[in-house]
């Protein structure tokens, strides 16, 4: 039990990080693409919403958001912007694969879900996606990257 507790405050953590980052790429992003990132927005805040909810039904107080997060790099531009997103749903989608490990049922079912979608977004703003979102580089901290040393978790740094 703790440690879908600990998967659903994770994705939650992730899920305001990327409430917060779309804030920016909203306020970067090309008109032609603005209904997209707005979307999106709107698709991250019923998900930590929904995440709030289910850490409340597992007993636990939901994690709060921060002020503000610290992004991966400066978002001067559109291109930025949707350097941005793509980054955002990557990061999440390592936060769902947990929440996938350590759910059962409907839980997993909706967990996948997310991560499906944040693999889809992540796809459609870098024009390419991966072959396994949320695992190349995310896998409870125990994979190594090429250098030999242990990977970080997409949760570890908000954006």
């Amino acid at each position: 039990m703790k440690k879908l507790v600990d998967a659903v405050q994770a994705a939650l953590a992730a899920e305001h990080a990327t409430v917060y980052g779309y804030g920016v790429v909203g306020g970067r992003i090309s008109e032609d693409r603005r209904d997209e990132a707005r979307q999106a927005h709107d698709a991250h805040r019923a998900r930590r919403d929904a995440l709030r909810r289910e850490a409340r039904d597992l007993g636990a107080e939901p994690e709060a958001a921060a002020a503000a997060y610290a992004l991966p790099f400066a978002v001067p531009d559109s291109a930025a912007a949707v350097r941005l997103a793509a980054e955002l749903e990557d990061r999440l989608a390592g936060a769902y694969a947990d929440l996938v490990r350590a759910g059962e049922g409907a839980r997993r079912r909706e967990a996948a879900g997310a991560l499906r979608e944040a693999a889809v977004r992540s796809a459609r703003w870098r024009g390419s996606g991966v072959a396994f979102p949320g695992l190349t580089e995310h896998s409870d901290g125990e994979d190594a990257d090429p250098s030999g040393s242990p990977a970080e978790s997409a949760t570890s740094d908000p954006l």
